[in-house]
């Protein structure tokens, strides 16, 4: 059973950070196996994650890459499309990116840009929105149908929780960067993204792609299930093999590898 303690407030279980570190490293360990599982069979594998701005998408996705290799991971965050993209069929820039065998495909933001912003923010005509809410079951069916996994996740956070994470990009440094013009119009859509969010899953919500929505105001709690929902998912074995072990290193008396430095510019020491 998990370890909490509540807030301040007497409101939001938190999950202990020990806690959290240690399980962290436990099902890191377990997305290790998963990525020999997908190499091993040679499955091709999509992840999509969508929810609004500041509900965590981006610390979920880094938890999951971050000790896994990048050759069999691969995380597609499009920029918006170029003029040339505009005139393609819609879905067309994202198939691009779709894996091949022996990779997982995470999608940092998806297709589902045309049901989500691009529909509150006026970025598409009522036309293009309705035809692509119409299409995409069958366009996810045919991916199915192809042979690949498809796992769509939505993080969902409250008002008061997008607020405070936005005035936390604010004041920091590090991470202001994260603020786009478009985060700052969409804050005060909160009930027009509400409704298009409603009417995504409704249409969206499938047998053969099912959305699982992943509760996200605690982060550390909504990057363990989510991680943990996503092993649960692919079916896999552990076919890492027997363990490394090195073996023995010439030895060579005669040869000094270690570098001059007096002859090389050096990064300063400063700490």
């Amino acid at each position: 059973m998990s370890k909490t303690h509540r807030d301040s407030a007497g409101e939001q279980p938190k999950l202990d950070k020990k806690f959290y570190e240690k399980e962290l490293e436990r099902l890191q360990a377990e997305l290790v196996r998963l990525q020999y599982w997908v190499k091993e069979k040679g499955l091709k594998v999509i992840i999509v994650f969508e929810g609004r701005d500041t509900a965590g998408k981006g610390g979920v996705i880094k938890r999951i890459t971050e000790r896994v290799s990048p050759r069999v991971f691969r995380v597609v965050a499009l920029p918006k499309p170029t003029d040339r993209e505009k005139t393609q069929m819609y879905t067309q820039r994202y198939i691009r990116h779709f894996p091949a065998a022996g990779e997982v495909v995470i999608f940092d933001r998806s297709w589902y840009n045309r049901a989500g912003v691009e529909r509150v923010m006026g970025f598409c005509t009522a036309e293009e929105y309705i035809k692509f809410i119409q299409y995409v079951p069958t366009f996810e069916s045919t991916i199915v149908n192809s042979g690949v996994i498809l796992i769509k996740y939505w993080l969902d956070i409250r008002m008061e929780t997008q607020e405070k994470r936005f005035r936390d990009r604010i004041e920091d440094p590090r991470k202001v960067w994260k603020l786009s013009p478009i985060d700052i119009a969409s804050f005060n859509k909160w009930y027009d993204y509400s409704r298009a969010r409603d009417d995504m899953l409704l249409a969206s919500d499938t047998s053969h792609a099912p959305w699982h929505v992943v509760p996200a105001d605690d982060k550390r709690r909504a990057r363990l299930n989510c991680i943990a929902h996503l092993l649960g998912r692919i079916p896999y074995e552990d076919v890492t093999g027997e363990p490394v072990r090195l073996g023995e290193r010439e030895i060579n008396g005669e040869y000094d590898d270690r570098i001059n430095f007096d002859k090389h510019q050096v990064v300063p020491q400063k700490y």
